[in-house]
């Protein structure tokens, strides 16, 4: 293994700082490296194995269709993406959907979406509100709505036009649209932030997002990436009841493999090319491989929505059963979680938004991070990222981990 770790470490620029884990395979709900040791897994992914790993169905048709055809380009019809695109638009918000190669991308199409359809408007609308700490991927415009300064600063001068308000703050978000003066042309959401630990979205606060939006002639763009087809089949627009005029899905629609989705309104989505003048394409987009697994994994899911209750009820028996523990140790941490999604925070704070999680003691949550995996518990190892369950993950399975909490709080 650190033979492989030094080959790799001189030949690759990661994308984060790696872990001294070379992982080989999955299966169910374990990920097992190099060496054997099997680990229990609740990272998904970054949000993507909603079936768990090795799923026999979804192994068969990535075969099938590799024997079929695996790359053609977007110069053709091919049945997966229509039959995907088709499947998409009966069940989401979406009236039309246009395939890229990662959320991210997703992200960049609604942005141009957006400002084309104010633009067509004869408004002339141009900015943009986002939230402060979300996270909408790192291309040049995704980053310009990234809420993140860390991420923002070393590529500043950013798309302008750009405001930020806080999460879960209405007032603060009318207020930058009354200061933009009639120029907003969108405000984009993560529906339940998640990219500084799991923060709910307060009741009303994405209601209140619709009626402003509405009140002010700005569009709403829902970031699904993580919350898409976890929450519920119809993602987090089903799950809070509130219809976006946008959504962004990222790569839980191919079951891992590299593939997003953007869609909307007709009106708004018949702007993008070919139909209108609105460019956003790859060559890869919407290719054979990710879309006979996202048909496979999101037709599982529809024919089995009783899932998304049993992940509810998962996600009330790890995370409920983690509050039991902190509580019987007399530990002032808080726990929150939506459905299948939690995040546990070292603070004393209840968070509410990023500035309640950074008084979170991040030193505490690596430890805590070691002290999990150590135990063969595997998750995502920074204080601001989540949790996540999967169909895999038994009452058994839960219980184990919980006794693995269990003992890294009785040290």
């Amino acid at each position: 293994m650190n033979e492989y770790m030094k080959e790799t470490n001189e030949a690759l620029l990661h994308t984060y700082n790696q872990f001294p884990v070379v992982l080989e395979r999955g299966e169910g709900a374990y990920l097992y490296d190099t060496e054997g040791k099997k680990y229990l897994d609740f990272a998904a992914g970054y949000a993507v194995s909603s079936l768990g790993y090795a799923d026999k169905e979804l192994n068969d048709a990535l075969k099938e269709q590799i024997d079929k055809i695996f790359h053609t380009s977007n110069l053709y019809y091919n049945t997966a993406c229509g039959k995907a695109a088709e499947d998409l638009k009966r069940i989401t918000v979406m009236a039309r959907i246009s395939f890229t190669n990662s959320g991210g991308e997703a992200v960049e199409g609604t942005l141009k979406a957006a400002r084309k359809y104010a633009y067509k408007k004869g408004t002339g609308r141009y900015e943009f509100i986002a939230m402060k700490e979300s996270f909408h991927g790192r291309s040049f415009g995704a980053l310009s709505v990234t809420g993140h300064d860390p991420y923002r600063a070393p590529f500043e001068p950013l798309v302008p036009g750009v405001s930020f308000a806080e999460y879960n703050d209405l007032d603060s978000v009318r207020a930058l649209m009354e200061q933009a003066d009639g120029q907003t042309a969108a405000v984009i959401v993560e529906a339940v932030g998640a990219n500084m630990g799991v923060v709910p979205p307060k009741k009303g606060f994405l209601e209140g997002l619709r009626k402003l939006c509405d009140e002010y002639g700005a569009l709403l763009i829902f970031d699904e990436v993580i919350t898409g087809f976890r929450l519920a089949f119809g993602g987090a627009a089903e799950y809070f009841g509130v219809t976006p005029d946008l959504v962004t899905y990222g790569k839980i629609i191919g079951a891992g493999m590299p593939v997003g989705a953007y869609g909307g309104r007709r009106e708004i989505m018949e702007l993008v090319s070919p139909v209108g003048k609105v460019y956003q394409a790859g060559t890869l987009s919407g290719n054979p491989i990710a879309m006979a697994a996202g048909l496979t994994q999101l037709k599982y899911l529809y024919e089995h929505q009783g899932i998304y209750k049993d992940l509810e009820e998962k996600g009330k028996r790890l995370y409920g059963g983690m509050e039991k523990i902190l509580a019987e140790k007399n530990l002032p941490y808080h726990i929150n979680h939506v459905s299948s999604l939690g995040s546990l925070f070292f603070t004393e704070q209840e968070v509410v938004d990023y500035t309640s999680a950074k008084s979170s003691d991040t030193k505490a949550f690596s430890e805590y991070f070691k002290g999990m995996l150590a135990q063969g518990i595997h998750m995502a190892p920074s204080q601001f990222e989540a949790m996540f369950l999967s169909v895999a993950h038994t009452d058994e399975i839960i219980d184990q981990t919980l006794e693995a909490v269990r003992n890294y709080f009785t040290k």
